[in-house]
Formats: C-alpha cells, sequence, structure tokens
C-alpha cells in the first residue's frame, strides 16, 4: 500500500511521532510511507517520510488571518493547491489525516479534493477541533454550544487566539459543510471519550474506532542516567510534569501551588515551559524548555519519583504512556481520556487541586502496575487491519 498522512508536525511531539512510530512500522511491512507536515523542522531520521506543505511565510500569514478573522484551517489557499497537485501524483492508497490545525493547510481546498478523490480516508482525532466552531476543547469551559452551531465563543484568548470578530457559528458551519458526505472515510479516536463525543457531532454519520496511543517501548523503557545529578538534585523524589505547550488547560498553576504544599524532599520538574514562564516560576520549581531530544525525556520519566499531569483537558496523553512504559506511575486528573491510560499503573483523581496531588503522594508505593501492552506494536497493527477492511 501507498499511505499518505497529513499532520501538522512530522516527527516531533506526541502527534509527529504517533506519525513517525506508524511509518517505521509500516515501512518495515513494505508499505511505502510519505507524512506531510506543516510546520518545525523534521529530525534528520524521518526526513526520508517527509513532504513540507507551503513555508513559514505561510504558516505566519495563515496564522495572522486566524488572529484577526477566526480563520483557522482558511489561509495556506495556493500552498494547499500546489500540495493537492503532488497528492494526484502520487497516487496514494490511503489517505490519513491527523491534526489538520495549526496554521499550515486549507480546509475547503482539502475536503473538495477528498469529497471526489475517490481514495480510503481515515482520520485520526487527536482533539477535538473537528466538529467545533474554534476551540480544541470545551471542557474547562463547560461550553456545549458544539452540539447545536456554536457563537459567541467563550475561548477567544485561548489557541488559536481571536482578536478580532468572533465567527465560530459560521466556521461550524462550513465544517460541517466540508467533512460530511465524504465516501469511504472512517474515523479514529485514541480514547473512548473522544469517540464518545464525536458520535454526539456530525461526524457520527461515519465509523468510528477506538485505536489506543501506543509508544515505542524499545525506547521508552526504564533507563539509568545521571539526569538528577546534572540537575542538582540527587537526593530529591522529583514529580514530573511534561507538556508540549504550559496554556491554562495543563495546569501550571496546580504545580506552583503544590510547590508550596511539598516538603523539601521532593522537587518539581517541569519540561516544555517557555523561557518566559521559566523566569516566573518559584524556586522550588526546575523549569525546562521544550525538548525534542527522545533521550533527555527518557532520562527524565526514568528518574522521576512519579508523572503528575494536572490537565483539564485531554484526549488520551501519550505522555502518561510514555511514564508507565518507563516504570513511573501517573498522577492525573478525571479528565478527558487521561484516566484510561493512566489507570494501566497510576491514580486518578476526581477533584483538581494540589492539595488533592499532595494527598495522592502519599499513596504511590501502593499502587499496582496492571500489565497491558502499551506498545505502539498493537495500534499499528489495528490501523493497517482498518486499511485493508476499507480497501
Amino acid at each position: 500500500m501507498k499511505i499518505l498522512m497529513i499532520n501538522s508536525v512530522c516527527g516531533i511531539r506526541s502527534t509527529g511521532r504517533i506519525c513517525t512510530d506508524l511509518a517505521i512500522k509500516l515501512e518495515e511491512q513494505g508499505h511505502e510511507v510519505k507524512i506531510a507536515y506543516g510546520r518545525e523542522n523534521v529530525p534528520a531520521q524521518f526526513e526520508r517520510f517527509a513532504v513540507r506543505i507551503g513555508s513559514d511565510w505561510d504558516v505566519t500569514c495563515h496564522g495572522l488571518k486566524t488572529r484577526l478573522w477566526d480563520g483557522m484551517g482558511l489561509g495556506s489557499k495556493s500552498a494547499t493547491k500546489k500540495f493537492i497537485e503532488w497528492v494526484k501524483e502520487y497516487n496514494p492508497d490511503v489517505i490519513h489525516l491527523h491534526n489538520i490545525h495549526g496554521y499550515y493547510i486549507n480546509i475547503p481546498v482539502l475536503f473538495d479534493y477528498l469529497q471526489t478523490c475517490g481514495k480510503t480516508v481515515i482520520w485520526t482525532l487527536h482533539d477535538c477541533w473537528s466538529f467545533t466552531g474554534h476551540c480544541m476543547y470545551f471542557d474547562f469551559e463547560g461550553c456545549d454550544k458544539w452540539k447545536t452551531g456554536c457563537g459567541s465563543c467563550p475561548q477567544r484568548n485561548v489557541y488559536p487566539k481571536l482578536i478580532g470578530p468572533d465567527r465560530s457559528a459560521k466556521n461550524f458551519r462550513l465544517k460541517q459543510e466540508l467533512i460530511t458526505g465524504i465516501p469511504n472515510m472512517h474515523i479514529v479516536t485514541p480514547s473512548k471519550w473522544l469517540k464518545d463525543l464525536a458520535e454526539q457531532s456530525y461526524l457520527k454519520e461515519y465509523p468510528i474506532d477506538v485505536i489506543n496511543n501506543g509508544v515505542d517501548t524499545d525506547v521508552f523503557k526504564p533507563t539509568e542516567s545521571d539526569i538528577l545529578e546534572r540537575l542538582c538534585i540527587k537526593d530529591k523524589k522529583v514529580i514530573l510534569g511534561v507538556a508540549a505547550v504550559w496554556d491554562r488547560r495543563k495546569g501550571l498553576a496546580d504545580f506552583v501551588e503544590l510547590s508550596k504544599l511539598i516538603d523539601e524532599s521532593y522537587k518539581i520538574v517541569l519540561v516544555g515551559l517557555s523561557r518566559e514562564q521559566i523566569t516566573e516560576l518559584p524556586g522550588s520549581i526546575i523549569g525546562i524548555e521544550r525538548t525534542d531530544s527522545v533521550a533527555e525525556l527518557v532520562e527524565l520519566y526514568s528518574a522521576a519519583r512519579v508523572f503528575v499531569n494536572a490537565t483539564y483537558e485531554d484526549n488520551y496523553p501519550t505522555t502518561n504512556l510514555e511514564a508507565i512504559a518507563c516504570g513511573t506511575p501517573v498522577i492525573t486528573y478525571n479528565t478527558g481520556g487521561s484516566p484510561e491510560s493512566a489507570n494501566i499503573y497510576g491514580m486518578t483523581l476526581q477533584e483538581k487541586s494540589a492539595g488533592a496531588i499532595l494527598e495522592a503522594l502519599g499513596h504511590i508505593d501502593k499502587l499496582k502496575h496492571f500489565q497491558r501492552d502499551i506498545s505502539n506494536a498493537e495500534s499499528i497493527e489495528e490501523y493497517v487491519d482498518i486499511y485493508k477492511k476499507i480497501l
């Protein structure tokens, strides 16, 4: 089979690594794979898969259009037309969509092609953007306008940020028109939670399967290192947090509050912060900028006493799986699909607060590790089965 994946990034962060992990395994089985991506650099080992859509300038212009006119998915028109011409030449058997938001692809052009191309289309949803008029998640606001058509969006100030007029109702209608009625499309969600939501949306016309994310357990595994010595916290019990972006939904404020409650035997280490966020941290928290070094993440996961995912909105976070694969238990809030992975080796907290995390720290030693295959090999086989079944 010839398989084309489309995602905002390639080989970095959770969705980018999901794509390249899948590509490597598919290639080993004799399939041909390309990953079309929109932004940022691609690690050298994945360049053979990578096909760039547009340029940095296209991303900048698309981002500006999003900020001023609520136009996520409505920029990059010329870049997308050029990309579609390349797709026609490549002529894949399967087109596998992942994150199509991120200022890099024009959805009217993309879906006009998908409506008539006759290709098998798989779409793995990594959030809720596909069926809302603006946002990726709505749990934080407790908003259910996505069920009735959006409008007067309460999340103008979170990704994708908006300073111009609200057109979430118009965006909703456009997405519904573009995304429905595509022949031979199949939806995949990594969590039961997201499947339940998708089945309440206009995506309900499509078959929807759950395929849990997996991780490369040949890479993410308990690993000895001197990372704590390098951080000068050799004798501390590390509470680790990792996020691609530390916005309000990732619970940064709860970690700051937790730092005031823990005793000196603990140290909080947060990965993925901006330089500005790091300068604002209390001295009791070590902040590390975003890293695309998987080896560094493995060292941190392995050295941590516990991984805390204080997320207020999430799908099926691979960070939970990465920590568990490295032998580290997880504490997470009862948010989205996060408990579905954390329950393998960890705790789910009903109360979302630093106090609840503090109390949970006292029960870490009692946690049991339920044996379940979290390697990506199983999820890859499930994807291959879907490809073959639909073809």
